[in-house]
């Protein structure tokens, strides 16, 4: 009779299932894993940067190598040898016989796990450290000394970072180990507790005591380099760097601290070879009570007793150490302090001297016409304009014009009805085109009057490449390019010059990683997670994969080391769309620098706030210029700032990848301009560090900040941002394209003296040679205006809100559906003064709108002018022999009226509204009967169906109509105001 046990069914073996289960799903990860990087070597190499991934990953893998190496090795060695040398007779507690049973299964496993472990995270964390190893390794001097040690500062951003590091690692192997070592003895009895008493064998007390003494070697080190630390900390009192108490007490403590513990180190050499411990216990002791004593009491002392009485007079020299170095490590140490003695009074004739820097002012503002833009030059949905657009130059006519621009780029939103994958990755693909409109004029309905526009473009730019398939918002990928003869199927522009619906186009360039073969098909469609990259028989041996287009991701994965300016712009250079990058080294460890906050110091009304890997910076230079072709997408770098040792350093990391100034096209060089990024962290430093005098600066009774923005809410805390302006600075032989801001006394919270203290301008033209710059590029000015006389811009803004005849126009201009836009307040130190310049803007909010340029607010001292037109405000204020010649509503200087090209209107029907016609003399005059009040009630009932008439016909499509009726309001509005001036 067999058991039932004998008759039950075999169990099946699942382990060789499971096996082959994890097999395949490692080999799937780790495909997964080789495809990520395969494309990112495919990106690389398509670029022209196959060095730059190279040599990180290289870096990587040899610091981690060495990191696992450095951890596992010494952690693996100290539990061996605390194992080894363990009693073998040794009589174990119960616990611990307990303890060791438990443990003996496993031993052999933890012996080499646990530093297995230990060493992964350890490689990881080294090699996270490969910039930090590879700057040291290729460091370069700067030529600048520290003024209290004498060193190089190459030493505080280079040598002590790097070493800091070091010593941390090593300290921490160390201490892993001496622990471990130490657990391991114990548990095998090399280390036993009998009663009051702590036996420790030979051999454990040899290898603790060694291991002892190398750690306080090291913290000896680490306490030594602590000296060099106090010049890129905070000091004990008032600025950066070392201070009085630092360099008498702080510096000399650490380094009798760092004696120390090297003499306690030797005393646990000598445990390990005599075997008594109570000399290097008594070392520790005294370590811990000195470093008290001397590291943190005796500092105390001194800034208390010494210092704090007397602070003015001892602390003078570090804080003039303190002013020097922070304005070197910020590029403000040349700047030219003027003293400016602005009148407040407008006299006749005083813009005679300045009339070619009137005639330059930008009354067009790129924070508020981007809806013109995209309403006059949009076209269609699946176009788009950013929300902030762009100042540059441009020679017109042998002249440079201001001009704001934008790239026409792709909006793949505005796809809903075509949202397949076909369309959204193979039809459109790019965005067309540039629109420029001149800085200084406009239409006289309010209208930009565009320099470059419509599609295909026509302008004033010439010939060139308007196809933009690397833009600030191109689809996350696009497949492109098409076999020779095929039919193109992106779609290029909306109307073909043939009579045809659509023109279409096949990328020609070298853009992206090519689609040549089953293999990067296969790579790419795991990396976007899309099988229609794999399946689609639309993507050839011919087609490549566009991604990572925004301009800054490009720079920045070029040059991973570079901090990247926030505003890219577009420019037509060398018959091609290129956007401009500016690139900033940066460090936290100059000596004597104070740190900055550096998103804090950019965020203002047209930066909102950022995160950046270093965001604590006390150096900053703008050493590259970087360039991205809109149409292929190809970047370079260019060496700007050849001075600057991190350049130098990066260079020698990833050699032939920055390419000479001397590469420069003058083309180019005349539209590179000062970033406006550095020029903020600049106008940071100097609202404090402005002043020189280290006996004022301690004082710091003449701090400024920069204002608030005057067009928001009174409690919107966020703040001016500086503007590009071609204006003539005293000191100036000639206007220039400049990048200004202002300053107001910084209170500390108190906004009631809203008054300008200085006037901060830099030459923001590069010039237009070839790999030579302009020598005035990059100069600083600053005005020092007198205390209370010159309204800051707080004030003029409360001014022209608050003053009756103004509001009494602007209540009329925002009735019925309308409403009014304050441009951007601009400072402009002509007339012997400053002048304020406001555009006034006026949209319908209505379903379809755009701001039009109704008005201009001037004020110069206490007085303010509201007219049509720049040209009317100022001979309003300076009288009609002023010689003002703005060129709003006209050309430059001339004051009259220009017929710009006809545009679209903001439909898709293709209809153009009516060119403008010269302005005339009002042909509304004041009523001659009845008092001033009869007379403007009425003039305000013919402007209120003046301004309906106009809704009426914009809503209709009458540009006739909208013509004519804008006219008579402006008359109407015209007559109003000499009534109100009676």
């Amino acid at each position: 009779m067999t058991s039932p046990a004998a008759d039950a069914p075999a169990r099946p073996n699942r382990a060789p299932l499971a096996i082959t289960i994890a097999v395949v799903a490692g080999l799937v990860m780790a495909f997964f894993a080789f495809a990520s990087l395969y494309a990112d070597v495919l990106w690389y190499d398509q670029l022209g940067y196959l060095n730059v991934l190279t040599t990180q990953w290289v870096a990587s893998g040899v610091l981690f190598v060495i990191g696992f190496l450095a951890m596992a090795l010494p952690v693996w060695g100290a539990i061996q040898i605390a194992y080894r040398s363990r009693p073998v007779y040794a009589k174990l507690n119960a616990q611990l016989d307990r303890y060791q049973q438990v443990i003996e299964p496993l031993r052999r496993l933890a012996m080499y796990g646990v530093p297995a472990l230990l060493g992964l995270f350890a490689g990881v964390s080294a090699a996270s450290r490969w910039e930090t190893t590879l700057m040291w390794l290729n460091r370069t001097p700067s030529g600048t000394k520290d003024p209290q040690f004498g060193l190089d500062v190459s030493f505080y951003m280079f040598d002590l970072p790097f070493l800091h590091s070091v010593l941390g690692f090593a300290s921490a192997v160390l201490l892993i180990a001496l622990i471990l070592s130490a657990a391991t003895a114990y548990l095998y009895g090399a280390i036993r507790v009998s009663g009051r008493e702590v036996i420790i064998s030979k051999a454990a007390r040899v290898q603790i005591a060694v291991m002892a003494s190398l750690y306080l070697l090291l913290q000896a080190a680490s306490l030594w380099l602590d000296q060099y630390t106090t010049l890129t900390g905070s000091s004990t009192y008032l600025m950066a760097g070392a201070g009085y108490t630092d360099v008498n007490a702080t510096i000399p403590g650490r380094a009798i601290l760092a004696g120390i513990a090297a003499v306690v180190a030797i005393l646990f050499l000598v445990t390990a070879i005599m075997g008594r411990w109570r000399l290097p216990i008594i070392g520790t002791v005294l370590l811990i009570i000195t470093s008290l004593l001397i590291g943190s009491l005796y500092p105390w002392v001194v800034q208390r007793f010494q210092v704090a009485p007397s602070a003015k007079t001892l602390e003078a020299p570090f804080i003039q150490h303190n002013i020097d170095m922070t304005r070197d490590a910020y590029g403000v140490a040349g700047v030219e302090e003027i003293p400016y003695n602005a009148t407040t009074e407008a006299e006749p004739g005083a813009l005679r001297a300045d009339a070619e820097t009137t005639a330059n002012i930008r009354i067009l503002d790129p924070a508020i016409v981007s809806d013109s833009f995209e309403q006059l030059e949009q076209f269609r949905q699946y176009y788009q304009f950013p929300d902030h657009l762009d100042v540059d130059r441009y020679n017109i006519d042998g002249k440079s014009q201001d001009a704001v621009v934008a790239v026409r780029d792709l909006r793949l939103s505005g796809l809903s009805d075509a949202p397949d994958w076909v369309n959204r990755t193979l039809v459109y693909t790019h965005g067309y085109g540039m629109v420029a409109a001149y800085g200084n004029q406009r239409s006289a309905d309010g209208q930009p009057v565009f320099l470059e526009s419509g599609i295909p473009s026509t302008g004033a730019l010439g010939a060139f490449e308007p196809r933009v398939y690397f833009g600030e918002d191109s689809p996350a990928y696009s497949i492109v390019g098409a076999p020779k003869g095929a039919k193109p199927v992106e779609l290029d522009y909306p109307a073909g010059g043939d009579g045809g619906e659509q023109t279409y186009t096949s990328f020609s360039g070298d853009g992206g990683p090519k689609l040549d073969n089953i293999f990067k098909k296969l790579v790419f469609a795991l990396k976007f997670q899309s099988e229609q990259i794999f399946l689609s028989d639309s993507v050839t041996n011919s087609s490549q994969i566009l991604y990572d287009r925004s301009p800054l991701e490009r720079v920045q994965k070029v040059a991973p080391y570079l901090t990247l300016d926030s505003d890219p712009y577009p420019s037509v250079i060398d018959g091609k769309i290129v956007w401009i990058v500016d690139g900033y080294t940066t460090s936290a460890d100059y000596p004597y620098s104070t740190k900055t906050s550096w998103s804090k110091a950019i965020n203002d009304a047209q930066t909102s706030a950022q995160s950046f890997a270093l965001d604590d910076v006390n150096y900053v230079r703008n050493s590259v210029k970087a360039t991205v072709d809109a149409y292929d997408g190809k970047v370079t770098l260019y060496a700007w700032d050849t001075q600057d040792p991190l350049l130098a350093t990066w260079q020698k990391i990833f050699p032939s990848t920055v390419k000479p100034l001397s590469d420069v096209s003058g083309e180019l060089m005349s539209h590179v301009r000062y970033p406006a990024d550095m020029f903020k962290l600049q106008r940071a430093i100097l609202g404090q560090y402005h002043v020189t005098d280290a006996g004022s600066f301690y004082s710091s009774d003449d701090a400024w900040t920069t204002p608030k923005e005057p067009t928001l809410p009174a409690d919107n805390k966020t703040l001016q941002p500086p503007y590009y302006l071609t204006m003539q600075m005293p000191g100036q032989s000639s206007p220039a394209f400049s990048l200004y801001s202002t300053f107001i006394p910084d209170q500390k919270g108190d906004s009631t003296r809203d008054v300008l203290t200085g006037y901060l301008a830099v030459d923001a033209d590069a010039g237009a040679k070839n790999g030579v710059r302009a020598d005035s590029y990059g100069k600083l000015r600053l005005l020092t205006l007198p205390n209370d006389r010159i309204p800051g811009p707080g004030q003029v803004q409360n001014s022209f809100d608050s003053d009756p005849a103004v509001s009494q126009v602007l209540n009329l201009l925002k009735q019925g559906q309308s409403k009014v836009r304050n441009g951007n307040l601009l400072t402009l130190p002509v007339g012997g003064g400053l002048l304020y310049v406001q555009p006034v803007y006026v949209q319908s909010t209505g379903g379809t709108s755009f701001p039009l340029l109704q008005k201009v607010l001037v004020g110069f001292g206490n007085q303010i002018a509201f007219e049509n037109t720049l040209d009317e405000a100022l001979n309003v204020l300076f009288g009609g022999d002023s010689g003002a010649q703005a060129g709003d509503g006209g050309t430059p200087g001339g004051g009259v009226t220009v017929t710009p090209t006809p545009t679209p209107t903001p439909t898709d029907g293709g209809t153009t509204p009516p060119t403008t016609e010269p302005t005339t003399p009002p042909t509304t005059t004041p009523p001659n009967s009845g008092t001033a009040d009869e007379q403007a009630k009425a003039l305000l009932e013919v402007a209120k169906q003046a301004l309906q008439d106009k809704q009426k016909a914009m809503a209709d499509g009458d540009w006739a109509a909208y013509g004519a009726a804008d006219k008579k309001l402006a008359d109407t509005l015209s007559a109003l105001m000499l009534v109100l001036g009676q």
